[in-house]
Parts: structure tokens; sequence; C-alpha cells
């Protein structure tokens, strides 16, 4: 199955997240077929949180499933 989930970066202290999809049996930070977007909790830009809208409608489209916090994101883009 394929999700739509965050991915951790940045320091610690400082967590960003990428949007990405993936095989549903990979771990959180392991490989991903692809990044559709970013996501700063932080708020500290401007741009705290940018998603692909073209590529995400077609993940959906194709059935992927977003995670629970996932979808909360796509609601505030």
């Amino acid at each position: 199955m394929t999700k739509i989930r965050l991915s951790r970066f940045g320091s610690k202290g400082n967590p960003h997240y990428r949007i990405v999809v993936v095989d549903s049996r990979t771990k959180r930070d392991g490989g991903y077929i692809e990044r559709i977007g970013y996501y700063d909790p932080r708020k500290t830009t401007k741009d705290w949180l940018k998603l692909d809208q073209e590529r995400l409608q077609y993940w959906l489209g194709v059935g992927a499933q977003p995670t629970d916090t996932v979808k909360k994101l796509i609601k505030q883009a």
C-alpha cells in the first residue's frame, strides 16, 4: 500500500518535515518514491507549508492513503 506521510529532517530541536509518498512498509525516514511538499511546524518562514497540488491529486487518484496529520495539512493548504 502506498501512503502519503511526513518524513522528519532538520537538526535536534528544529524539526522540519518533508511530505512524501512511500510504501507503507518503509521506515519513517527511509527511502521514498516522491517528495510532494514540506512542512515547518514552527512556522519560522512565510512558506511554512507547501504542497504540489497536481502531484498530490495524482497520488490520491492512484490510491495513496494520507496519514491523519497529512490530511489536516491538506485542508490547511
